[in-house]
């Protein structure tokens, strides 16, 4: 039996067939949103080093793994599944970096090429890390904001979309952001 790939316009469809136990709709659904999800992790992933072990494709793989293993969660929307997925790449790649950090730290010292401390110095899993710790401190101002936050920086989707997801309205988006990037400056500066 040949696969007919999705009407990728009925995601919310395919969400609800999941919510009521259709193993197929599981496929379905991957096929239709695997395109998008590959692209935020790209964007993620070129933030990254480029001997970073992880992939784009890879990160989009562990993501889903672990979204599809949400079995409590009632799927509202497209824009609701894929904040969860920014949020599940987000912990991936900061538990990435934190486990990298500690590796490090449990190295012996080894002499280094120019070329090889500038790479570790420009570490930018250590970035995410700081990143991540900063946005945790906001979420203690200001948690509607930092979400928004999250979404925008880690999963890449546009205003309108955080809008919906959070259930605000687009002018409050537009205010949270204004506020959270200023915090966030200061406190990465």
């Amino acid at each position: 039996m040949a696969f007919t790939p999705p009407d990728t316009r009925d995601i919310t469809g395919w969400l609800q067939q999941i919510d009521q136990g259709d193993p197929g709709a599981v496929d379905g659904l991957f096929c239709a949103l695997y395109a998008e999800l590959k692209r935020g992790a790209s964007a993620l992933m070129w933030q990254e080093s480029a001997g970073h072990t992880l992939s784009a494709t890879a990160l989009t793989h562990e993501a889903w793994f672990r979204l599809t293993e949400q079995n409590r969660t009632q799927w509202a929307s497209r824009s609701h599944f894929l904040a969860m997925a920014s949020v599940m790449m987000r912990r991936i790649l900061v538990n990435h970096a934190i486990a990298r950090r500690t590796l490090k730290r449990g190295v012996h010292l080894v002499s280094l090429t120019l070329t090889e401390a500038q790479a570790v110095a420009g570490d930018p899993g250590a970035e995410v890390v700081r990143v991540h710790e900063a946005l945790l401190a906001f979420e203690q101002v200001d948690l509607r904001a930092a979400k928004g936050v999250e979404l925008r920086f880690f999963g890449g989707l546009e205003n309108d979309e955080i809008a919906e997801v959070l259930g605000i309205s687009l002018a409050t988006v537009k205010r949270d952001w204004t506020l959270a990037r200023a915090w966030l400056h200061r406190a990465l500066a």
